[in-house]
């Protein structure tokens, strides 16, 4: 039985670990941090775990995490960073959602999050949290960056492409058309996320740029060894969860006889939270709802040139607390399923 705590447990995905980590059956949560909320019962703020979680909300400075054996980051940005070093002298593992340890380079983080970075040496020893590529790394890991939403769908959909020895589909121009559900903006109150705003709309954003695109070309270079071009555009849906990525690759002439539904099949037929699903399918974001499952669909419209493979992911599960449970899972030893294996909830 290891102890667990976490930082900043108010938000979507607070609550999504306190769901996950509460009945797991290796894990004993000991604290739940929120300075605006100490001393209110866990319970009392998340009705959905009256009975699961006993716990009440401590300031960060009671609640005693350097005698954790993991710590979960679910904080804004810029957050882990601070504290994450004293927690690693302590010997606790750290595992932040936030972007704090994903960027490898200082400037990079600097300049798409716009604060300095008060630990960059530990940047070169964080890990990136991605089981499905990182695996091996993960189990010897004391500091996880974990992926971001939208980097888990396009890293998984492009990842078989990229990694092949010779390339396959044209690396320098790859396009991500993503869409999500508004908690991927958070639990906070701003107009863009009102119901009255958000509902019976649709709305593409961050065409510019958008601070998950370095990090997953960062991802995306380090599968493929290769320099990678992407266009990646974002899209607010009206609904609560789920993400949706489409993803399109030009085919390279000598790759055209290629069974690419064979090779997205063999290149994940040991993952277990990764479902490609026959030829021709369409994935729906609510066959993943609540679950740690991504479902990838292989299509090439027309037997053309032009690859079209489309993911489906529970933003706050696999793209954020599922991840982190299952990197956890890696790191102290137990089934990697473990707490994990939800059945999607439908309707």
């Amino acid at each position: 039985m290891i102890k667990a705590g976490i930082v900043g447990g108010t938000g979507y995905t607070g609550v999504e670990l306190l769901r996950l980590l509460a009945p797991h059956p290796g894990v004993e949560l000991v604290a739940i941090t929120s300075r605006k909320e100490d001393g209110m019962p866990v319970a009392d703020m998340f009705p959905s775990l009256r009975g699961t979680v006993s716990l009440a909300f401590s300031a960060p400075e009671k609640a005693r995490l350097d005698e954790c054996d993991v710590v979960f980051f679910a904080t804004p940005h810029g957050v882990a960073m601070h504290q994450a070093p004293a927690l690693l002298d302590a010997g606790v593992k750290v595992i932040d959602l936030a972007a704090d340890f994903r960027l490898k380079d200082t400037a990079t983080f600097e300049k798409w999050y716009g604060m300095p970075h008060s630990c960059p040496e530990l940047l070169a020893e964080a890990v990136y949290g991605l089981p499905e590529v990182n695996r091996e790394a993960i189990a010897g890991a004391r500091l996880i960056g974990l992926p971001g939403c939208y980097p888990t769908s396009m890293q998984l959909g492009f990842g078989p492409l990229l990694a092949t020895a010779t390339p396959l589909v044209n690396e320098g121009s790859l396009i991500a058309d993503c869409k999500s559900g508004v908690s991927g903006a958070g639990r906070k109150a701003e107009i863009g996320s009102l119901m009255a705003e958000a509902s019976d709309n649709f709305k593409a954003y961050g065409v510019k740029g958008h601070r998950h695109l370095p990090e997953t070309v960062q991802g995306l270079e380090a599968i493929s060894g290769r320099t990678v071009g992407l266009t990646f555009v974002p899209h607010l849906v009206p609904m609560i969860r789920g993400i949706h990525s489409t993803l399109y690759a030009q085919i390279l002439p000598h790759a055209r006889d290629t069974d690419f539904q064979k090779l997205y099949e063999e290149h994940f037929a040991n993952e277990r939270f990764v479902d490609v699903m026959p030829a021709g399918s369409h994935p729906e974001t609510r066959s993943v709802r609540a679950s740690n499952m991504a479902r990838i669909a292989i299509h090439r419209p027309g037997g053309g040139d032009l690859l079209v493979i489309l993911v489906v992911e529970d933003n706050l599960v696999k793209g954020a607390a599922g991840q982190g449970v299952q990197c956890m899972n890696i790191m102290f030893g137990f089934d990697e399923g473990t707490g994990l294996m939800h059945v999607p909830v439908m309707p």
